[in-house]
């Protein structure tokens, strides 16, 4: 009998009786994890969110010579076929290192739900909060003597542990470059003392625990553990980048983004295992190429900046780059200058990890109103991430109510992307 086959008759036998459901749970992540940096061919993410949701075809889906297809150029890319919009020419230069997909589509054209999905892989469902990829690497590769937190996410809150708990949150950093706030010892706090205080929470705890039975007094507890490592620890120096040469600096920008991408290139180094980069304000309702002109330029040089970095370092080969964003916009323009939402066609790029660089993927038609060719969902991206991390997009982990969830919402690997062995 195969590992999943025994687990799935653990978990059927369990999914009845809660009060075994944590015990289940916790079975099947320990068998789980021990197979997983075997098959692993990457070890981190870095996953740029564009929040607000970009526009394709004045980005990655160029229109041209098509009156909805806007005042920008199109420009020739290093990957045969590929045009990128011409305030992407550092993305263009490195095509190679990613592959695009260009035939995303989706039900959810609400800001709210459509990010969800795309942190999660699923859509909202008011019976269960599921956790983001950041949270189940949390939890997979948990680790209590680890002095760096294994997800992090830059310029946002990101989505949390969901059903898996807190302790499986981001530490949420908003100004990339300095180090995290209040991570030093209070004024006129001894390490003494200080000790003394965390021997005095423990107590207060321990009485509390007796008096409840409540796995959110574990989780609390391991947040503290977890901020009490990353405050003593000379390894939270990686927050700081000014020690950066200036050359370095520059090339990644002098904006927070540029900033945030750096960051997430230098937390990798030190193991951390999922970090999220916010580049925010792509709702354009209004001025749409005003606004996306100035996001792309920061979007090609942070971006551009990192892949070409993680490849010099030989980083790029175990570590997964993923930019997307809540959905594409409409190819009508507005009176307004703007686009609105269009969850019919969007585009993300991948790179890294074992995946093939250099790929386009995916068609949308003469004014990318809809996707023509090779239609993609957000869960298949989602399982091509996991099964490149070594995880079985499949396999289902019990929710503290006993409820079997998978990490994905019947995602499917995208073959053409993942390398031949």
């Amino acid at each position: 009998m195969d590992r999943r086959h025994f687990l799935q008759i653990i978990s059927s036998s369990f999914g009845t009786m809660s009060a075994f459901g944590s015990i289940a749970a916790h079975f099947w992540s320990r068998l789980a994890f021990a197979d997983t940096e075997k098959s692993a061919a990457a070890k981190s993410i870095i996953f740029v969110w564009l929040n607000g949701g970009p526009s394709h075809i004045d980005t990655f889906d160029p229109k041209p010579g098509v009156k909805e297809g806007g005042p920008f150029k199109a420009i020739g890319s290093r990957t045969s076929g590929m045009q990128l919009s011409e305030h992407l020419p550092l993305l263009a230069e490195c095509s190679d290192h990613f592959a695009l997909i260009r035939s995303i589509n989706s039900r959810e054209g609400n800001h709210v739900r459509a990010q969800y999905l795309g942190h999660t892989g699923y859509a909202p469902n008011p019976t269960v909060q599921h956790p983001s990829l950041g949270s189940w690497l949390s939890q997979r590769f948990a680790d209590t003597s680890a002095e760096l937190p294994l997800f992090v996410s830059i310029g946002g809150p990101s989505y949390g542990g969901g059903f898996l708990g807190v302790e499986h949150n981001a530490l949420v950093i908003t100004k990339p470059g300095d180090l995290p706030e209040n991570a030093a010892l209070g004024l006129g706090v001894s390490r003494e003392r200080f000790d003394r205080r965390l021997a005095a929470l423990t107590t207060l705890d321990d009485r509390f625990a007796k008096s409840t039975i409540d796995k959110k007094i574990d989780g609390r507890r391991s947040v503290y553990a977890k901020s009490v490592r990353l405050m003593l620890s000379p390894k939270r120096e990686v927050f700081d980048i000014s020690g950066e040469p200036e050359a370095t600096l520059k090339r990644y920008g002098d904006h927070d983004f540029g900033r945030g991408c750096l960051l997430a290139r230098r937390l990798v180094e030190q193991g951390t295992r999922f970090v999220e980069v916010v580049l925010d304000g792509w709702d354009t309702h209004r001025d749409n190429f005003g606004k996306v002109k100035k996001l792309s330029g920061a979007l090609d040089g942070g971006l551009a900046a990192l892949l070409r970095d993680l490849e010099a370092r030989s980083l790029l080969k175990s570590t997964l780059v993923v930019c997307l964003g809540d959905f594409g916009r409409t190819p009508t323009i507005n009176g307004d200058d703007g686009r609105d939402h269009h969850p019919q066609a969007s585009f993300a790029v991948i790179a890294g990890g074992g995946l093939r660089g250099g790929v386009l993927l995916g068609e949308t038609d003469t004014h990318g109103a809809r996707v023509t060719r090779d239609l993609v969902k957000l869960p298949d991206i989602y399982a091509t991430l996991a099964t490149q991390l070594g995880l079985d997009p499949s396999e289902m982990t019990m929710t503290p109510a006993g409820r079997p969830i998978a990490l994905t919402d019947k995602g499917v690997a995208i073959a053409a992307l993942i390398k031949s062995p």
